[in-house]
């Protein structure tokens, strides 16, 4: 027996895309629309049994709000998430809005198809390798993904670290040299790698950075 469904994506050939094939293999297809915050509006006034959700962005922060809001207002619907491999957190998130499956968005219609029966089925629909990538990160978790300061600190070795916090303080090339005691080529290489590891095309730029992320606040914390 088909499953009754709807089929949102942030872009809109995606979506239609599924749902064609979706209805070649005897689904019953109530709606395909973009993007996928539009989701929840549209299982309120479709009543499918499954609702895909297809996301280019499941780190994002909003990014499973339109989950929330189904499970909260059609707890019988089941939410199928179909997306990138995302940080592990991405994942758990999906599942913590009340999502009863992600699938990766390259797998095959057969993948899609078994995942839509499963959680009609009220069953879990993750591959065992996400579902354990998921569990591993939150029992043993590294640098907080929206933690940039983190990330961009582990990025620079220690001295580096420390000519970023000078940059910052606004000394020269020559100030930087005579404060760590190099030579003044040997400082003006460490602040071209500094700026290539941040990213960034200038001195204040890479202050302004720092400073926005709280890696200046981490580095000089961490300065004897």
């Amino acid at each position: 027996m088909g499953v009754r469904l709807v089929v949102v994506d942030d872009h809109r050939l995606l979506a239609e895309a599924l749902a064609s094939a979706l209805k070649l293999r005897g689904h019953r297809v109530l709606a395909a629309a973009a993007p996928s915050g539009a989701a929840a509006d549209l299982v309120f006034s479709r009543t499918p049994e499954v609702c895909l959700i297809g996301t280019s962005g499941p780190n994002e922060p909003a990014a499973f709000d339109s989950v929330l809001r189904i499970k909260r207002e059609r707890p019988g619907v089941a939410v199928v998430v179909l997306g990138p491999v995302p940080n592990p957190r991405g994942i758990a998130a999906a599942f913590a809005a009340g999502a009863s499956g992600y699938v990766r968005h390259d797998e095959r219609i057969e993948g899609v198809e078994r995942a839509m029966v499963k959680a009609r089925a009220g069953e879990v629909a993750v591959a065992p390798q996400l579902l354990q990538q998921s569990f591993a990160e939150l029992l043993n978790p590294a640098v907080e993904p929206d933690d940039e300061g983190a990330r961009l600190l582990q990025m620079l070795t220690p001295r580096e670290v420390e000519v970023l916090v000078r940059v910052a303080e606004g000394e020269d090339t020559r100030l930087i040299a005579a404060g760590m005691g190099i030579a003044p080529s040997t400082a003006r290489t460490h602040v071209q790698r500094v700026l290539m590891k941040l990213g960034v095309g200038s001195r204040l730029e890479a202050a302004a950075l720092a400073a926005r992320t709280g890696l200046l606040d981490r580095a000089t914390g961490d300065r004897p």
